[in-house]
Protein backbone atom coordinates (compact mmCIF):
# COMPACT_ATOMS: atom_id res chain seq x y z
CA UNK A 1 0.00 0.00 0.00
CA UNK A 2 0.95 3.57 -0.88
CA UNK A 3 2.03 5.45 2.04
CA UNK A 4 2.12 9.49 2.62
CA UNK A 5 6.01 9.70 2.55
CA UNK A 6 5.87 12.07 5.77
CA UNK A 7 9.51 13.42 6.86
CA UNK A 8 10.06 13.64 10.68
CA UNK A 9 9.11 16.69 12.24
CA UNK A 10 11.19 17.89 15.02
CA UNK A 11 8.73 19.28 17.51
CA UNK A 12 9.48 21.81 20.37
CA UNK A 13 7.66 19.84 22.91
CA UNK A 14 7.90 22.26 25.85
CA UNK A 15 5.92 24.80 24.03
CA UNK A 16 3.19 21.85 22.73
CA UNK A 17 2.73 21.14 26.23
CA UNK A 18 2.57 24.83 27.29
CA UNK A 19 -0.12 25.73 24.66
CA UNK A 20 -2.30 22.42 25.19
CA UNK A 21 -2.29 23.41 28.86
CA UNK A 22 -3.15 26.93 28.37
CA UNK A 23 -5.90 26.10 25.72
CA UNK A 24 -6.85 22.60 24.73
CA UNK A 25 -9.99 21.00 26.84
CA UNK A 26 -9.84 17.25 25.74
CA UNK A 27 -12.82 15.08 25.15
CA UNK A 28 -13.37 12.63 27.60
CA UNK A 29 -10.28 13.13 29.34
CA UNK A 30 -9.42 14.63 32.91
CA UNK A 31 -8.09 18.05 32.65
CA UNK A 32 -5.92 17.73 35.99
CA UNK A 33 -3.21 15.56 34.73
CA UNK A 34 -2.37 18.70 32.07
CA UNK A 35 -3.10 21.46 34.67
CA UNK A 36 -0.61 19.42 36.64
CA UNK A 37 2.23 19.65 34.62
CA UNK A 38 2.43 16.62 33.36
CA UNK A 39 1.84 17.12 30.52
CA UNK A 40 -0.08 14.62 27.92
CA UNK A 41 1.32 12.70 24.82
CA UNK A 42 1.32 14.49 21.48
CA UNK A 43 0.60 12.35 18.37
CA UNK A 44 2.17 13.59 15.50
CA UNK A 45 2.48 11.09 12.76
CA UNK A 46 0.92 8.12 11.39
CA UNK A 47 2.22 5.34 8.82
CA UNK A 48 0.45 2.03 8.53
CA UNK A 49 -0.19 0.64 12.28
CA UNK A 50 2.42 2.80 13.87
CA UNK A 51 2.03 5.87 15.32
CA UNK A 52 4.78 8.70 16.44
CA UNK A 53 4.62 10.99 19.10
CA UNK A 54 5.99 14.57 19.26
CA UNK A 55 9.72 13.07 20.94
CA UNK A 56 10.17 10.75 17.65
CA UNK A 57 8.78 7.62 19.84
CA UNK A 58 7.02 4.99 17.84
CA UNK A 59 3.97 2.86 18.80
CA UNK A 60 1.65 0.27 17.68
CA UNK A 61 -1.51 1.42 17.14
CA UNK A 62 -3.98 -1.33 18.65
CA UNK A 63 -6.70 0.45 18.98
CA UNK A 64 -7.20 2.59 15.42
CA UNK A 65 -7.12 5.89 16.19
CA UNK A 66 -10.54 5.02 18.00
CA UNK A 67 -11.97 2.43 16.40
CA UNK A 68 -11.58 4.49 13.14
CA UNK A 69 -8.47 4.35 11.15
CA UNK A 70 -9.27 0.65 9.34
CA UNK A 71 -7.12 0.99 6.27
CA UNK A 72 -4.44 2.28 8.56
CA UNK A 73 -2.51 5.29 8.98
CA UNK A 74 -0.77 7.36 6.00
CA UNK A 75 -2.67 6.29 2.75
CA UNK A 76 -1.48 8.53 -0.02
CA UNK A 77 -4.87 7.87 -1.87
CA UNK A 78 -7.30 9.38 0.41
CA UNK A 79 -5.03 12.34 1.17
CA UNK A 80 -5.18 13.03 -2.86
CA UNK A 81 -8.84 11.85 -3.08
CA UNK A 82 -9.96 14.72 -0.33
CA UNK A 83 -7.61 17.39 -2.21
CA UNK A 84 -8.92 16.75 -5.64
CA UNK A 85 -12.70 17.05 -4.64
CA UNK A 86 -11.70 20.24 -1.95
CA UNK A 87 -10.42 21.89 -5.30
CA UNK A 88 -13.19 20.78 -7.64
CA UNK A 89 -16.32 21.92 -4.82
CA UNK A 90 -14.93 22.56 -1.24
CA UNK A 91 -18.40 22.56 0.36
CA UNK A 92 -22.10 22.62 -0.56
CA UNK A 93 -24.74 21.40 2.19
CA UNK A 94 -27.06 18.64 0.76
CA UNK A 95 -30.01 21.05 2.15
CA UNK A 96 -32.62 20.81 -0.59
CA UNK A 97 -29.47 20.48 -2.78
CA UNK A 98 -26.89 17.84 -3.79
CA UNK A 99 -23.74 17.01 -5.18
CA UNK A 100 -21.77 14.05 -7.29
CA UNK A 101 -19.87 12.58 -3.92
CA UNK A 102 -22.68 12.46 -1.55
CA UNK A 103 -25.00 10.85 -4.51
CA UNK A 104 -22.71 8.04 -5.17
CA UNK A 105 -21.78 7.99 -1.43
CA UNK A 106 -25.61 7.62 -0.72
CA UNK A 107 -25.70 4.82 -3.46
CA UNK A 108 -22.63 2.81 -2.65
CA UNK A 109 -23.65 2.43 1.08
CA UNK A 110 -27.20 1.20 -0.12
CA UNK A 111 -25.60 -1.21 -2.31
CA UNK A 112 -23.50 -2.07 0.71
CA UNK A 113 -26.81 -1.98 3.19
CA UNK A 114 -28.72 -5.57 3.67
CA UNK A 115 -32.01 -5.88 3.32
CA UNK A 116 -34.14 -2.66 1.21
CA UNK A 117 -31.99 -0.19 3.59
CA UNK A 118 -31.81 1.85 0.81
CA UNK A 119 -31.91 5.73 2.06
CA UNK A 120 -29.19 7.73 3.34
CA UNK A 121 -29.19 10.83 5.88
CA UNK A 122 -25.96 12.15 6.10
CA UNK A 123 -24.05 13.49 9.46
CA UNK A 124 -21.02 14.22 10.70
CA UNK A 125 -20.54 11.52 13.54
CA UNK A 126 -21.45 8.81 15.19
CA UNK A 127 -24.05 10.31 17.89
CA UNK A 128 -25.21 12.38 15.32
CA UNK A 129 -26.52 9.09 13.45
CA UNK A 130 -27.83 7.94 16.32
CA UNK A 131 -29.48 10.93 17.49
CA UNK A 132 -31.13 10.82 13.80
CA UNK A 133 -32.47 7.67 14.30
CA UNK A 134 -33.97 8.45 17.47
CA UNK A 135 -35.82 11.52 16.02
CA UNK A 136 -36.43 9.81 13.14
CA UNK A 137 -38.04 7.06 15.00
CA UNK A 138 -40.28 9.03 16.76
CA UNK A 139 -41.45 11.46 13.79
CA UNK A 140 -42.41 7.96 11.60
CA UNK A 141 -44.88 6.61 14.17
CA UNK A 142 -46.37 10.05 14.99
CA UNK A 143 -46.72 9.77 10.75
CA UNK A 144 -48.30 6.83 11.50
CA UNK A 145 -51.06 8.49 13.87
CA UNK A 146 -49.21 6.58 16.79
CA UNK A 147 -47.49 9.40 18.42
CA UNK A 148 -47.35 7.53 21.73
CA UNK A 149 -44.33 5.40 20.42
CA UNK A 150 -41.70 7.32 21.77
CA UNK A 151 -39.38 5.53 24.38
CA UNK A 152 -35.68 3.37 23.15
CA UNK A 153 -35.11 0.32 24.32
CA UNK A 154 -31.09 0.11 24.78
CA UNK A 155 -28.75 -2.49 26.48
CA UNK A 156 -26.82 -1.97 30.41
CA UNK A 157 -23.58 -0.17 29.94
CA UNK A 158 -23.81 0.56 25.80
CA UNK A 159 -22.80 3.71 24.69
CA UNK A 160 -24.51 5.23 21.95
CA UNK A 161 -22.83 8.89 22.40
CA UNK A 162 -22.96 12.23 23.72
CA UNK A 163 -25.97 14.83 22.31
CA UNK A 164 -28.88 14.74 24.45
CA UNK A 165 -30.96 12.38 22.29
CA UNK A 166 -28.33 9.83 21.97
CA UNK A 167 -27.19 10.30 25.76
CA UNK A 168 -30.46 9.28 26.75
CA UNK A 169 -30.22 5.87 24.44
CA UNK A 170 -26.77 5.56 26.52
CA UNK A 171 -26.75 2.73 28.89
CA UNK A 172 -24.36 4.13 31.44
CA UNK A 173 -25.70 6.01 34.52
CA UNK A 174 -21.70 7.93 35.05
CA UNK A 175 -21.82 9.35 32.08
CA UNK A 176 -25.50 10.94 32.50
CA UNK A 177 -25.77 11.80 35.72
CA UNK A 178 -24.19 15.37 35.43
CA UNK A 179 -26.65 16.49 32.21
CA UNK A 180 -29.49 15.78 33.84
CA UNK A 181 -32.54 14.85 33.25
CA UNK A 182 -31.55 13.98 29.74
CA UNK A 183 -34.09 13.37 26.76
CA UNK A 184 -36.40 11.21 28.84
CA UNK A 185 -37.47 7.28 27.13
CA UNK A 186 -34.49 5.73 27.25
CA UNK A 187 -34.86 2.05 29.04
CA UNK A 188 -32.36 -0.78 29.78
CA UNK A 189 -31.92 -4.42 29.40
CA UNK A 190 -29.23 -7.15 29.83
CA UNK A 191 -26.27 -7.04 27.56
CA UNK A 192 -24.98 -10.51 25.89
CA UNK A 193 -21.88 -10.76 28.31
CA UNK A 194 -22.00 -13.96 28.61
CA UNK A 195 -18.86 -14.28 30.76
CA UNK A 196 -21.19 -12.51 33.43
CA UNK A 197 -24.28 -14.31 32.38
CA UNK A 198 -25.43 -15.67 36.15
CA UNK A 199 -24.90 -12.37 37.40
CA UNK A 200 -27.58 -10.83 35.20
CA UNK A 201 -30.31 -13.54 36.13
CA UNK A 202 -29.00 -16.32 33.44
CA UNK A 203 -29.52 -19.89 34.80
CA UNK A 204 -28.52 -21.90 31.72
CA UNK A 205 -25.66 -23.48 30.47
CA UNK A 206 -25.13 -22.80 26.44
CA UNK A 207 -24.57 -19.29 24.85
CA UNK A 208 -27.52 -20.51 22.34
CA UNK A 209 -29.72 -20.16 25.65
CA UNK A 210 -28.39 -17.58 26.88
CA UNK A 211 -28.95 -15.48 23.72
CA UNK A 212 -32.50 -16.35 23.94
CA UNK A 213 -32.63 -15.31 27.52
CA UNK A 214 -31.15 -11.92 26.94
CA UNK A 215 -33.55 -11.42 23.66
CA UNK A 216 -36.62 -12.48 25.72
CA UNK A 217 -35.72 -9.78 28.31
CA UNK A 218 -36.18 -7.06 25.37
CA UNK A 219 -40.17 -8.43 24.94
CA UNK A 220 -40.15 -8.40 28.53
CA UNK A 221 -39.57 -4.61 28.56
CA UNK A 222 -41.44 -3.91 25.76
CA UNK A 223 -44.61 -5.71 27.44
CA UNK A 224 -43.97 -4.11 30.55
CA UNK A 225 -43.85 -0.15 29.01
CA UNK A 226 -46.48 -1.18 26.59
CA UNK A 227 -45.84 -1.92 23.03
CA UNK A 228 -48.21 1.14 22.08
CA UNK A 229 -45.20 3.47 23.99
CA UNK A 230 -41.98 1.73 22.63
CA UNK A 231 -40.74 3.34 19.19
CA UNK A 232 -36.93 1.34 18.71
CA UNK A 233 -34.76 -0.79 20.38
CA UNK A 234 -30.94 0.09 19.40
CA UNK A 235 -28.40 -2.13 19.34
CA UNK A 236 -25.00 -2.59 18.56
CA UNK A 237 -24.26 -5.99 16.73
CA UNK A 238 -21.35 -6.39 18.94
CA UNK A 239 -21.63 -3.87 22.27
CA UNK A 240 -18.28 -2.26 22.71
CA UNK A 241 -18.92 -0.69 26.28
CA UNK A 242 -17.82 -2.77 28.74
CA UNK A 243 -15.53 -4.74 26.15
CA UNK A 244 -16.74 -6.50 23.58
CA UNK A 245 -19.77 -8.07 24.10
CA UNK A 246 -20.66 -10.25 20.78
CA UNK A 247 -24.07 -11.30 19.95
CA UNK A 248 -25.22 -15.00 21.09
CA UNK A 249 -26.03 -17.68 18.28
CA UNK A 250 -29.86 -16.85 16.83
CA UNK A 251 -29.56 -13.59 19.63
CA UNK A 252 -30.40 -11.20 16.80
CA UNK A 253 -33.19 -13.55 14.77
CA UNK A 254 -34.86 -13.62 18.23
CA UNK A 255 -34.57 -9.95 18.48
CA UNK A 256 -35.83 -9.28 15.38
CA UNK A 257 -38.86 -11.65 15.98
CA UNK A 258 -39.94 -9.37 18.83
CA UNK A 259 -39.49 -6.14 17.21
CA UNK A 260 -41.83 -7.33 14.26
CA UNK A 261 -44.50 -8.78 17.05
CA UNK A 262 -44.82 -5.75 18.65
CA UNK A 263 -44.16 -3.50 15.46
CA UNK A 264 -41.27 -1.68 17.40
CA UNK A 265 -38.22 -0.74 15.06
CA UNK A 266 -34.91 -2.41 14.79
CA UNK A 267 -31.65 -0.25 14.94
CA UNK A 268 -27.83 -1.39 14.23
CA UNK A 269 -25.51 1.15 16.03
CA UNK A 270 -22.40 -0.15 13.32
CA UNK A 271 -20.69 2.85 14.20
CA UNK A 272 -18.10 1.06 15.53
CA UNK A 273 -19.04 -2.75 13.79
CA UNK A 274 -19.19 -0.95 10.39
CA UNK A 275 -16.73 -1.59 7.43
CA UNK A 276 -14.86 -4.08 8.11
CA UNK A 277 -14.46 -4.40 11.87
CA UNK A 278 -16.14 -7.65 11.99
CA UNK A 279 -15.62 -8.66 8.28
CA UNK A 280 -18.23 -7.37 6.52
CA UNK A 281 -18.92 -3.53 5.15
CA UNK A 282 -21.57 -4.35 8.07
CA UNK A 283 -21.67 -6.44 11.08
CA UNK A 284 -25.46 -6.85 10.33
CA UNK A 285 -24.92 -8.81 7.66
CA UNK A 286 -21.72 -10.80 9.30
CA UNK A 287 -24.77 -11.89 11.83
CA UNK A 288 -27.58 -12.73 8.83
CA UNK A 289 -30.21 -9.99 10.27
CA UNK A 290 -31.59 -7.16 8.89
CA UNK A 291 -32.75 -4.23 11.27
CA UNK A 292 -35.13 -0.93 9.77
CA UNK A 293 -32.12 1.60 10.37
CA UNK A 294 -28.20 1.22 10.47
CA UNK A 295 -26.07 3.87 12.05
CA UNK A 296 -22.40 4.24 11.27
CA UNK A 297 -19.71 6.43 10.98
CA UNK A 298 -15.87 5.94 12.01
CA UNK A 299 -14.63 3.04 9.72
CA UNK A 300 -17.05 4.92 6.51
CA UNK A 301 -13.39 7.30 5.66
CA UNK A 302 -11.29 5.24 8.40
CA UNK A 303 -11.43 8.96 9.83
CA UNK A 304 -9.43 10.66 7.08
CA UNK A 305 -12.43 12.88 6.97
CA UNK A 306 -15.15 13.14 9.13
CA UNK A 307 -18.39 11.13 8.28
CA UNK A 308 -21.42 9.72 9.61
CA UNK A 309 -25.06 8.07 8.40
CA UNK A 310 -28.05 6.86 9.09
CA UNK A 311 -29.16 4.40 6.51
CA UNK A 312 -33.23 3.62 6.80
CA UNK A 313 -35.55 1.22 5.19
CA UNK A 314 -38.42 2.04 2.36
CA UNK A 315 -40.97 2.05 5.16
CA UNK A 316 -39.72 4.29 7.37
CA UNK A 317 -39.09 6.15 4.36
CA UNK A 318 -42.33 6.54 2.41
CA UNK A 319 -43.74 8.89 4.41
CA UNK A 320 -41.63 11.41 3.58
CA UNK A 321 -42.12 10.65 -0.46
CA UNK A 322 -45.15 12.04 -0.88
CA UNK A 323 -46.66 15.77 -0.14
CA UNK A 324 -45.17 18.07 2.13
CA UNK A 325 -43.46 16.31 4.89
CA UNK A 326 -40.63 17.03 5.63
CA UNK A 327 -37.71 15.65 8.27
CA UNK A 328 -36.44 19.08 10.14
CA UNK A 329 -33.28 17.84 11.00
CA UNK A 330 -29.51 18.09 9.40
CA UNK A 331 -25.98 19.13 10.20
CA UNK A 332 -24.21 22.06 8.23
CA UNK A 333 -21.28 18.89 7.30
CA UNK A 334 -23.40 15.82 6.58
CA UNK A 335 -22.60 14.66 3.27
CA UNK A 336 -19.17 16.97 2.84
CA UNK A 337 -18.28 17.22 -0.54
CA UNK A 338 -14.83 15.60 0.73
CA UNK A 339 -16.08 13.57 3.33
CA UNK A 340 -18.04 11.78 0.61
CA UNK A 341 -15.31 11.51 -1.66
CA UNK A 342 -12.52 10.01 0.83
CA UNK A 343 -15.31 7.64 2.12
CA UNK A 344 -15.45 6.38 -1.68
CA UNK A 345 -12.16 5.98 -2.29
CA UNK A 346 -11.84 4.04 1.04
CA UNK A 347 -14.60 1.82 0.28
CA UNK A 348 -12.27 0.97 -2.59
CA UNK A 349 -9.22 0.45 -0.83
CA UNK A 350 -11.19 -1.72 1.40
CA UNK A 351 -12.48 -3.63 -2.29
CA UNK A 352 -9.16 -4.09 -4.13
CA UNK A 353 -7.29 -5.50 -0.85
CA UNK A 354 -10.00 -6.97 0.28
CA UNK A 355 -9.56 -6.43 3.75
CA UNK A 356 -13.33 -7.88 5.26
CA UNK A 357 -12.14 -11.17 3.48
CA UNK A 358 -8.63 -10.47 5.51
CA UNK A 359 -10.45 -10.34 8.76
CA UNK A 360 -12.89 -13.22 8.40
CA UNK A 361 -9.84 -15.09 7.49
CA UNK A 362 -7.21 -13.69 10.50
CA UNK A 363 -10.37 -13.34 13.41
CA UNK A 364 -9.54 -17.09 14.47
CA UNK A 365 -5.86 -16.93 15.04
CA UNK A 366 -5.99 -13.35 16.51
CA UNK A 367 -8.39 -14.74 19.12
CA UNK A 368 -6.17 -17.80 19.46
CA UNK A 369 -3.40 -15.33 19.90
CA UNK A 370 -4.85 -13.47 22.39
CA UNK A 371 -6.44 -16.53 24.00
CA UNK A 372 -2.46 -17.24 25.08
CA UNK A 373 -3.08 -14.42 27.86
CA UNK A 374 -5.79 -16.97 29.58
CA UNK A 375 -2.76 -18.05 31.40
CA UNK A 376 -2.15 -15.31 33.43
CA UNK A 377 -3.81 -14.98 36.54
CA UNK A 378 -5.52 -11.43 35.87
CA UNK A 379 -6.45 -12.17 32.34
CA UNK A 380 -10.60 -13.68 33.15
CA UNK A 381 -11.76 -13.52 29.79
CA UNK A 382 -11.03 -12.85 26.22
CA UNK A 383 -14.02 -12.11 24.04
CA UNK A 384 -15.07 -10.26 20.50
CA UNK A 385 -14.86 -11.26 16.64
CA UNK A 386 -13.55 -9.49 14.05
CA UNK A 387 -10.74 -7.10 14.31
CA UNK A 388 -12.42 -6.68 17.93
CA UNK A 389 -12.03 -8.00 21.11
CA UNK A 390 -11.62 -6.96 24.85
CA UNK A 391 -9.50 -8.56 27.63
CA UNK A 392 -11.78 -8.36 31.41
CA UNK A 393 -9.07 -8.06 33.94
CA UNK A 394 -9.90 -10.18 37.20
CA UNK A 395 -8.58 -10.48 40.60
CA UNK A 396 -9.47 -14.00 40.85
CA UNK A 397 -10.20 -16.08 38.44
CA UNK A 398 -11.79 -18.83 39.94
CA UNK A 399 -14.73 -16.47 41.58
CA UNK A 400 -14.30 -13.89 38.85
CA UNK A 401 -14.05 -11.52 41.59
CA UNK A 402 -13.71 -8.21 39.46
CA UNK A 403 -11.57 -5.14 41.36
CA UNK A 404 -13.04 -2.37 43.80
CA UNK A 405 -13.64 0.87 42.50
CA UNK A 406 -9.76 1.92 44.20
CA UNK A 407 -8.21 -0.73 42.97
CA UNK A 408 -9.62 -0.40 39.29
CA UNK A 409 -8.75 3.03 39.61
CA UNK A 410 -4.88 2.59 40.34
CA UNK A 411 -4.67 -0.64 38.06
CA UNK A 412 -6.10 1.19 34.62
CA UNK A 413 -5.47 4.86 35.00
CA UNK A 414 -2.92 5.05 37.67
CA UNK A 415 -0.48 1.94 35.97
CA UNK A 416 -2.28 -0.31 33.29
CA UNK A 417 -2.62 2.65 30.40
CA UNK A 418 0.47 4.53 30.84
CA UNK A 419 2.38 1.23 31.13
CA UNK A 420 1.04 -0.25 27.63
CA UNK A 421 1.90 3.24 26.18
CA UNK A 422 5.28 3.18 27.35
CA UNK A 423 5.96 -0.41 25.96
CA UNK A 424 4.67 0.91 22.50
CA UNK A 425 0.96 0.06 22.67
CA UNK A 426 -1.51 2.39 22.57
CA UNK A 427 -4.85 0.57 22.89
CA UNK A 428 -7.85 1.19 25.78
CA UNK A 429 -8.15 0.07 29.58
CA UNK A 430 -11.56 0.81 29.89
CA UNK A 431 -13.76 0.42 33.39
CA UNK A 432 -17.02 1.55 32.24
CA UNK A 433 -18.25 -1.88 33.01
CA UNK A 434 -15.55 -4.23 34.20
CA UNK A 435 -12.06 -3.61 33.93
CA UNK A 436 -11.19 -4.39 30.68
CA UNK A 437 -8.23 -4.19 27.76
CA UNK A 438 -10.01 -3.17 23.98
CA UNK A 439 -8.36 -4.03 20.93
CA UNK A 440 -9.28 -2.88 17.65
CA UNK A 441 -5.93 -2.42 15.32
CA UNK A 442 -6.17 -1.67 11.50
CA UNK A 443 -7.45 -4.20 9.27
CA UNK A 444 -4.18 -4.37 7.39
CA UNK A 445 -2.32 -6.58 10.23
CA UNK A 446 -1.88 -10.25 10.36
CA UNK A 447 -0.30 -13.00 12.12
CA UNK A 448 2.98 -11.63 12.85
CA UNK A 449 1.47 -7.89 14.51
CA UNK A 450 -1.05 -10.15 16.24
CA UNK A 451 2.07 -11.86 18.41
CA UNK A 452 3.59 -8.44 18.82
CA UNK A 453 0.20 -7.37 20.58
CA UNK A 454 0.16 -10.31 22.43
CA UNK A 455 4.01 -9.72 23.50
CA UNK A 456 3.20 -6.34 25.19
CA UNK A 457 -0.14 -7.80 26.46
CA UNK A 458 2.06 -10.62 28.24
CA UNK A 459 4.56 -8.32 29.97
CA UNK A 460 2.82 -5.50 31.37
CA UNK A 461 0.03 -7.29 32.67
CA UNK A 462 2.36 -10.03 34.35
CA UNK A 463 3.92 -6.40 36.09
CA UNK A 464 0.10 -5.04 36.92
CA UNK A 465 -0.44 -8.49 38.74
CA UNK A 466 2.52 -8.15 40.54
CA UNK A 467 1.95 -4.67 41.80
CA UNK A 468 -1.66 -5.81 42.85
Amino acid sequence: MTMLETPATTFNEAELQQKAKDHLWMAMARQSVMESGAGVPIIVRGEGHHIWDSKGKKYFDGLSGLFVVNVGHGRRRLAEAAAKQAEELAFFPTWSYAHPTAIELADRLAAEAPGDLNRVFFSSGGGEANETAFKLAKYFWKLQGRGTKHKVISRFIAYHGTPQGALAITGIPGMKEMFEPVTPGGFRVPNTNYYRADEAGFTGSSPEAFGLWAANRIEEMIEFEGPETVAAVFLEPVQNSGGCFPPPPGYFQRVREICDKYDVLLVADEVITGFGRIGNTFASTTYDFVPDMITCAKGMTSGYSPAGATIVNERIYEPFKHGDTTFYHGYTWGGHPVSSAVALENLDIMAEEKLNERVRENSPIFRATLEKLMDLPIVGDVRGDGYFFGIELVKDKATKETFTDDESERLLRGFLSKALFDAGLYCRADDRGDPVVQLAPPLTIGPAEFDEIEGILRSVLTEAWSRL
